[in-house]
C-alpha cells in the first residue's frame, strides 16, 4: 500500500512509523502494534495521509488511549502553527 501526504507526493506505507508515533505520544506498545498492523491489513493500493491519521485516533479513542489520542493531535497542531507540512 501507499501513503499518499498533503505534498501530493507517495511513499510506501511503512506500519512502524505508526507504531513510533502512537508510543511517542503515550499509547501502549502492544495496542499501537495492533492498529498498524489493522491498517497494513486494508486492501487499498493507496490510502490518504489524513485518513492514517483519522483511523489512527478513533482507534486509539475506541481503546481507552484517549490521553495519546489527545497528545497526537496537540502535536499535530503544534507541527501545523510552525507551517511545516506533512
Amino acid at each position: 500500500m501507499e501513503v499518499r501526504k498533503k505534498s501530493g507526493s507517495t511513499e510506501v506505507f511503512m506500519p512502524e512509523k505508526v507504531v513510533v508515533s502512537a508510543v511517542k505520544c503515550g499509547c501502549p506498545y502492544d495496542t499501537a502494534r495492533e492498529i498498524a498492523s489493522s491498517l497494513s491489513a486494508r486492501k487499498e493500493s493507496t490510502i490518504e495521509s489524513t485518513e492514517i491519521r483519522e483511523y489512527v485516533l478513533s482507534e486509539l479513542r475506541s481503546r481507552d488511549a484517549t490521553s495519546a489520542a489527545d497528545a497526537w493531535e496537540a502535536y499535530d497542531r503544534e507541527k501545523k502553527n510552525r507551517g511545516e507540512v506533512g
